[in-house]
């Protein structure tokens, strides 16, 4: 599997960047040092350049083209002000309009870091809600490392589970075309979804011909 971690870590050296080190090699079995991470504060000054000249620079669509390419995404970010830091979401924000589609249907694994354990719920309320709306496959269990977690059992049983999760749904969801495919065969794109089960081409369904709630609703009512 190709793991990418995308870390918006500040410091160096940054626990930001640890816990996706260690959720990479628990997803992959790799050493740390053989995780790929892109660092987002080397990149700070290409995202705001890329902001107002629409273009990336060679390492900022480099990184980008690592995202893209990968079987699966590991994001980690301090919680700056109880959400995201503004860097991490421009560096998506700038991957989102060169590409509409860069993480649709790619598994994602996140995960934050913080001071205190009172912003765990930062995973929900601010990261899982950008991923889900960049179509990405947000893995069930996100990690959430405070201060006072590092060598704590608890968290290596939350890296162990999360890891354990991206790595089968990077097996399970590999993209094609302009859609992607589902363990069961399923294939979305466009306007079609076609659902095949040992190459057969059992179901068809043209969301162009979709009759709207209101309208079924309507039509039972004046029949009845």
């Amino acid at each position: 599997m190709n793991i990418v971690v995308v870390s918006a870590g500040l410091s160096v050296p940054s626990s930001t960047r640890l816990l996706g080190e260690r959720l990479a090699a628990a997803a992959t079995g790799q050493a740390p040092s053989d995780v790929p991470v892109i660092e987002l504060r080397d990149l700070a000054v290409d995202i705001a350049h890329n902001f107002t000249s629409g273009f990336p620079a060679p390492a900022l669509a480099e990184a980008m083209d690592a995202v893209t390419g990968a079987d699966g995404v590991i994001v980690v970010t301090p919680v700056f002000s109880a959400s995201y830091s503004g860097l991490f979401k421009s560096f998506f924000d700038v991957l989102g309009a060169r590409d509409r589609e860069a993480l649709a249907g790619k598994p994602v694994l996140i995960a934050a870091t913080g001071g205190t354990p009172r912003h765990s719920l930062v995973l929900e309320h601010s990261l899982r809600p950008l991923f889900a709306h960049l179509r990405a496959v947000v893995v069930p269990t996100g990690v959430y490392a405070a201060s006072q977690d590092w060598g704590d059992k608890g968290l290596d049983a939350r890296i162990d589970r999360a890891a354990a999760e991206l790595a089968a749904l990077a097996g399970a969801l590999p993209a094609t075309g302009n859609g992607t495919v589902d363990g069961n065969g399923s294939e979305a794109g466009g306007d079609t979804i076609r659902v095949t089960r040992g190459g057969a081409v059992d179901d068809k369904f043209d969301a162009r011909n979709v009759v709207p709630f209101e309208e079924q609703l309507a039509a039972l009512r004046s029949a009845g």
